[in-house]
């Protein structure tokens, strides 16, 4: 159980609604293409389609990697679970300039992010490029650099009281860009 009143917080990948979701149809699926009638095309398909989609999910949320973290030293955007290490960014209070809230649209839904904005001349994170800015340009409501320092809160539940707590004890006056 999580300490809730340490002024650090930490968001680690996990079993959420969607993900649940995701795994037990996955589950299901796999479970189907087994049958002994199923057409050989059906198998070649689904199986490793819907097989390692569910394993990857499962593999998500039984990592317990730390998806977004805001303690003394900044903040940390976890990495995309697939390649944790090379896209797991920490920004320093020093280049953080405010917090930004948003949500990425997503068919009929949207997924809220969370992340930073830092100040010009801050250090590039990973990922950063002329080709990933231009294409954040079009699809995003926020900066390229907001998305940039930004991550989506897949894989674990959103929690917006603390994570605001926490900046707010680290880091206090720090701004907060709410375009939810």
């Amino acid at each position: 159980m999580a300490d809730t009143t340490s002024p650090v917080y930490r968001a680690r990948y996990g079993w959420d609604l969607r993900t649940t979701g995701v795994v037990a149809v996955c589950t299901v699926f796999t479970a189907l293409l087994l049958f002994p009638d199923m057409p050989l095309y059906a198998r070649v398909l689904g199986l490793p389609l819907f097989g390692s989609g569910g394993l990857f999910m499962a593999y998500v949320a039984l990592s317990g990697k730390v998806a977004f973290r805001v303690d003394g030293t900044g903040v940390l955007l976890g990495g995309s679970p697939a390649r944790y290490r090379a896209t797991t960014a920490h920004v320093p209070w020093g280049d953080i300039t405010g917090e930004v809230l948003w949500r990425q649209a997503a068919g009929h839904s949207s997924v809220p992010s969370v992340g930073v904005t830092r100040r010009e001349g801050a250090p590039a994170l990973s990922g950063d490029g002329p080709k990933a800015r231009a294409v954040l340009e079009r699809l995003v409501p926020v900066p390229a650099d907001a998305a940039m320092a930004s991550r989506a809160v897949t894989g674990r539940r959103l929690d917006r009281e603390r994570p605001r707590a926490a900046v707010t004890h680290f880091a206090p006056g720090l701004p907060v860009h709410d375009h939810r």
